[in-house]
């Protein structure tokens, strides 16, 4: 599977907006996050791969479900780095 396979489209919701800028009640402790569908077969670390190749940022950590519209994967990047940026870059705001 090629690295430009694995990133589908960014997931948007009230919820992953949320995530991007975190909440004055989150403290940014909860916040740094960007959601995306992912492809089914890609691994966490195939995620994080493409993710930082593709952004040119660095993965903190990466979390999967499976859902009925494909598999979703929550990246949070790693402090000095903003989703919010990203989010402006894949078209999000």
């Amino acid at each position: 599977m090629k690295q430009s396979d694995i990133l589908i489209r960014p997931y948007v919701t009230e919820k992953s907006l949320n995530y991007m800028s975190g909440t004055p009640r989150q403290k940014y402790k909860d916040g740094n996050k960007i959601e995306f569908i992912v492809h089914r077969q890609a691994s966490k670390s195939d995620v994080k791969d493409a993710f930082e190749e593709r952004f040119e940022v660095k993965v903190e950590r990466v979390w999967t479900k499976i859902q009925k519209d494909g598999k979703h994967a929550i990246i949070k990047l790693e402090e000095g780095y903003s989703a919010e940026d990203v989010g402006m870059r894949v078209g999000v705001f």
